[in-house]
């Protein structure tokens, strides 16, 4: 599981890659469509599919020439879960923060 949730980080921090999936979470889509926006060739845009799908994000279904793919949402619900806890505790220490620096002081004789 924790392997599975570093290959997710490690796909997402690239800026192309989170494109892709937002895109992919719009329609399925084949390598070349997730290739178009972007200048980059066909192989590289592969590289960047198979990097989502060994984090488990994408699915690759090949018909003919055509690599047809589809979001597994799957393993952002995991990365989703392990962040929430951090949300926690930062909304935990800037609500005391808040406290701390409205509290009126009082003033030193």
């Amino acid at each position: 599981m924790v392997e599975r949730l570093d290959e997710v980080f490690h796909a997402l921090a690239d800026p192309t890659r989170r494109a892709m999936v937002r895109r992919l979470a719009e329609s399925e889509q084949t390598v070349t469509e997730l290739a178009a926006p972007y200048p980059i060739s066909l192989a590289a845009a592969s590289k960047h599919v198979k990097v989502l799908e060994r984090a488990g994000l994408v699915r690759r279904t090949v018909h003919g020439r055509r690599h047809v793919c589809r979001l597994d949402p799957a393993p952002l619900a995991a990365a989703t879960h392990h962040l929430r806890f951090y949300e926690q505790f930062w909304t935990d220490r800037l609500d005391a923060l808040e406290a701390f620096v409205t509290t009126p002081t009082e003033e030193a004789p």
